[in-house]
């Protein structure tokens, strides 16, 4: 299969720029075999699947990525630093992809700049959360083997962590499903 796509890429179709989040080869009886693509629009993280025959010609976005630094929430949007030239830019909700409850002011996150312009926040997949509170062990859910309890992080996000987890430790969390992933 000779397609000029790779996962991640950004292109351009119908104005809009889209991360290439996967490809695949279909083929259906005698037909010729079709190449269908699932995309992500980038500013505002909605999927959208297309073939490729519907893509071309493919217009790649050049892009690069730099490092900013959260400074505040000002409203519906976020304001970052650029580590390097201390210029500063907003970010709205929707190009945070629902990272905003683990933003911490002073971290370095990867934002995706095209045109100049931010574009989207790149979020680490797990991220380190202080716990501020614990449920009683009497207050535990689950089956005897994987018994959990529900935990209020620093960023008052509720997570279900196992026992042995106390106020004041550190855990790891998995952005995506908010789930506990371990301790630190």
């Amino acid at each position: 299969m000779n397609v000029p796509l790779k996962r991640g890429m950004l292109i351009r179709h119908q104005g809009h720029v889209y991360a290439v989040v996967e490809f695949q080869e279909r083929r259906t009886g005698k037909q010729r075999a079709t190449v269908h693509v699932a995309l992500r629009d980038v500013r505002d993280g909605h999927p959208v699947d297309r073939s490729l025959s519907d893509l071309e010609p493919i217009e790649e976005v050049p892009h690069e990525i730099r490092a900013m630094q959260y400074l505040y929430a000002k409203g519906d949007t976020h304001i970052f630093m650029d580590s390097e030239s201390f210029d500063e830019f907003e970010l709205a909700s929707p190009q945070l992809h629902g990272a905003e409850p683990f933003l911490k002011e002073g971290d370095e996150y990867r934002v995706t700049f095209v045109d100049g312009q931010p574009l989207a926040l790149n979020i680490p997949e797990v991220v380190l959360l202080g716990v501020a509170e614990t449920a009683a062990p009497s207050h535990s859910v689950g089956a005897s083997s994987n018994v959990m309890k529900e935990a209020t992080l620093e960023n008052e996000l509720l997570v279900r962590v196992p026992l042995f987890i106390k106020m004041g430790d550190v855990i790891r969390v998995d952005t995506r499903s908010r789930a506990y992933v371990g301790k630190e």
